[in-house]
């Protein structure tokens, strides 16, 4: 998963560095190598309105990730409250081929990403006097509920195998996140957790 931050994160850089929408700019290397990816990326465009003006004090961040051999697409939307960045709606979009068990493949995604904001956020391993200092669960604490966003889903199917859908929720969170901080203040950070870079709303 962490291999997805890296590239989806500088493939952000390298849009913003060319003038190019973040989408637009994926969808033009993608379309001709492999049109499951590009079609996953349209997917979360429309349903986001990624296009449509953005009201004030909002962000949006995109990612593309190819894993267990499902492409999975997911935008984060972020905005300031309370003088925190609020996660507030999520659009993912994944081709497994065929959905043998829709609902089950939109709760897959819907946790797999729940764990990928978990990891972006907050979740991380520390040592002290060469031990481990979170020692259970109290210590190592996931996303809340009152952090999870709004999350919609939309199945695709036109790969021609099947596809995982256990974990391909999990890599392009985040990067999405990461990536709708910078459209939101236009600070671009490289390490996870993000706690260590700005305040969350709890």
């Amino acid at each position: 998963s962490i291999n997805g931050f890296f590239m989806e994160s500088f493939m952000d850089e390298m849009a913003h560095a060319a003038g190019a929408d973040p989408i637009e700019f994926r969808q033009a290397l993608c379309r001709d190598e492999f049109l499951p990816a590009w079609e996953v990326l349209n997917a979360v465009k429309e349903m986001s309105g990624w296009t449509d003006e953005k009201p004030e004090g909002v962000g949006r961040g995109v990612a593309m990730c190819y894993s267990f051999g499902t492409p999975v697409a997911v935008v984060v939307e972020v905005r300031m409250q309370d003088d925190a960045i609020r996660v507030t709606r999520a659009w993912m979009a994944a081709d497994p081929g065929v959905a043998l068990a829709p609902d089950n493949i939109e709760a897959q995604l819907t946790g797999g990403l729940a764990m990928g904001l978990s990891a972006a956020i907050g979740e991380e391993i520390t040592f002290a006097e060469g031990a481990v200092q979170q020692r259970n669960f109290p210590d190592y604490e996931p996303l809340r509920i009152t952090q999870m966003p709004q999350v919609r889903v939309r199945i695709l199917e036109t790969q021609e195998h099947i596809g995982g859908i256990g974990e391909p929720g999990t890599p392009p969170a985040a990067p999405a996140l990461a990536n709708a901080i910078f459209d939101l203040t236009g600070e671009r950070y490289r390490t996870l957790p993000l706690k260590h870079h700005v305040d969350f709303y709890v």
